[in-house]
């Protein structure tokens, strides 16, 4: 999957009033912030513990963790994460938690990457760690991986707004970005990473010649559609620079190092490592047994199983890209997390100010590409957020980042229409489930896909198994949110913008609202907007408890 849209969208229409979210966000941030950030990856379970200055805005890491876990050992014959793979990775879980705990950090941010996403037990997984651990882990994507990386290495280096390209070589996927330091060009996840490679292809000790061959031909074969997209994103005779991250691009780097210096670089940040240098390295290695790799200055038992893996990918990189040399970038996965998160609570404008809006542009893209009536969306949008923001306190307690959801939800309930007219509300859910939503994490996509699924027909039923398979939290907010995306639909019926807008007014002891709405022309009395909503308002009955009212404003 890529994702190398370019195309700047019309703001206008974007969420109305979505800058408060960010605002109240940030209002309730007063002072310094500890933060942890933790990337559960297919190979190791990485922690950066920081501490956020939002006056200035900056983050300074004050601990870093690791623990080699190897989740991507799935049990043999099978996609399913092992019992002694699970087991490590909560323990390593929990020691990131003391850590965490023990510099009181206000907030912990937990994703998963590649081996949870792919293991038919990965949810068990999610669950298990909730359970022992108390962390929510937030799945994403490939794509969303790419960009949180991308995110990281504009906090650790500057790009001076020349194209770059960015390598991440993972356990599980290698991520391939293209960017200047303001909007990314391009994002590619591949499904090939150094313990995927070691664990399918690797079965010789030392590798023979004919197993290293066979590995360098899957990996260019893998890598080369995705480089090839990402060259269409260059503009003719521009030069590229390439940035690596990533735990076997450091390796290797501090291998070659030691040959030519001597010593490890400190820091690693910055250093650059040659093609010539890589290919002198690799052709090392690969004549080693494991025993003789084991051996080698700063190497672990678990990188010295898979760095020969990880070396070829970025060889094959690095030749397919045309590049003689790469720069080591130690800031990534771990950083960008944090990184979102200070976009999140709005800390970050200035030249970081292109990525505040990247939920709203993945989402505006996708009402594009689905052929969205967008004036529709946009008015179902404003009404559903003003029933929010009006029953607020009164119905409910959601808060900026459910209101976010149900826009989202509301913009793309139709986008169903894209597959056929018929039953569009069920396309609708496997269009946004599948769709790739940047900077979003999976479990607010499958929210954002289930509300947009019930704007019509029947009610949320713990019979639909994507419903089913929520949490009871997530499933109240979508039971609520749907409702009021309901009547929100039905109050533009005609698709005319009928009616110019509405108050609410909640009688607590009668337990009544009533909606009072406003119409654009005063000799239209919107009866069919007022049978559509009425119609409509069942379920937003039956989620509050309470009687709706739809009349117009005297």
């Amino acid at each position: 999957m890529v994702d190398s849209a370019t195309a700047s969208l019309d703001p206008t229409v974007y969420a109305p009033s979505l800058s408060e979210t960010s605002i109240e966000l940030r209002q309730s941030l007063q002072g310094d912030r500890i933060l942890a950030a933790i990337d559960v990856g297919t190979n190791s379970v990485h922690m950066v513990v920081v501490k956020i200055q939002p006056q200035l805005p900056a983050f300074t890491i004050i601990e870093r963790e690791k623990d080699t876990v190897r989740l991507g050992n799935f049990r043999p014959g099978t996609n399913c994460l092992s019992d002694e793979a699970m087991e490590r990775g909560i323990a390593a879980l929990k020691r990131c938690k003391q850590i965490a705990d023990s510099h009181q950090a206000d907030d912990i941010v937990t994703v998963a990457t590649s081996a949870t996403r792919e293991a038919e037990n990965g949810q068990l997984f999610i669950d298990r760690v909730k359970d022992e651990v108390g962390l929510d882990i937030n799945l994403i994507s490939g794509l969303e991986e790419a960009r949180r990386i991308y995110l990281g290495v504009l906090s650790g280096m500057e790009l001076h707004g020349e194209p770059h390209v960015i390598i991440d070589i993972g356990g599980g996927s290698t991520e391939i970005i293209l960017g200047t330091g303001e909007r990314h060009r391009f994002l590619s996840s591949t499904k090939v990473g150094a313990v995927r490679l070691n664990a399918q292809m690797v079965t010789t000790n030392p590798i023979s010649t004919e197993e290293y061959l066979q590995l360098r031909a899957y990996v260019r074969g893998r890598l080369e559609p995705n480089i090839d997209e990402l060259k269409t994103n260059l503009a003719k005779d521009e030069s590229i620079s390439l940035v690596g991250t990533s735990g076997s691009i450091e390796s290797l780097a501090i291998l070659t190092a030691i040959e030519k210096l001597g010593k490890v670089p400190d820091p690693i940040n910055g250093y650059t490592l040659t093609l010539d240098e890589l290919e002198s390295c690799i052709d090392k290695l690969r004549r080693m047994s494991f025993s003789e790799r084991l051996k080698l200055p700063d190497i672990s038992a678990r990188r010295a199983e898979i760095i020969v893996p990880g070396a070829v990918i970025l060889l094959e990189a690095m030749r397919m890209l045309g590049m003689d040399r790469i720069v080591i970038c130690e800031h990534a996965l771990r950083e960008g997390l944090v990184v979102d998160w200070m976009l999140t609570y709005g800390l970050i404008e200035d030249r970081m100010q292109y990525q505040q809006s990247v939920r709203e542009r993945s989402v505006m893209k996708a009402v594009h590409k689905y052929g969205v009536d967008v004036t529709h969306s946009k008015l179902a949008a404003t009404f559903a957020l003003d029933l929010f923001d009006q029953t607020r306190g009164h119905l409910h307690g959601w808060g900026p980042m459910e209101r976010e959801i149900l826009w989202a939800a509301a913009m793309l309930h139709n986008c169903g229409h894209f597959v056929s007219h018929g039953a569009h509300h069920k396309h609708s859910y496997y269009l946004i489930r599948n769709g790739e939503l940047l900077g979003f994490t999976s479990a607010e996509i499958e929210l954002i896909a289930n509300i947009a699924r019930y704007h019509r027909k029947s009610a949320p039923k713990l019979k639909h198994l994507p419903y089913k398979a929520l949490t009871k939290e997530n499933r109240k907010i979508v039971s609520q949110l749907s409702a009021m995306l309901r009547v929100a639909v039905g109050l533009d019926r005609r698709r005319l913008g009928a009616i110019a807008g509405f108050q609410t007014a909640y009688d607590a002891k009668a337990r009544q609202v009533t909606l009072k709405f406003t119409p654009v022309r005063t000799d239209d009395s919107c009866e069919l907007e007022v049978w559509s909503a009425n119609s409509k308002k069942a379920c937003f009955e039956a989620e509050f408890d309470v009687t709706l009212l739809v009349q117009p404003a005297m």
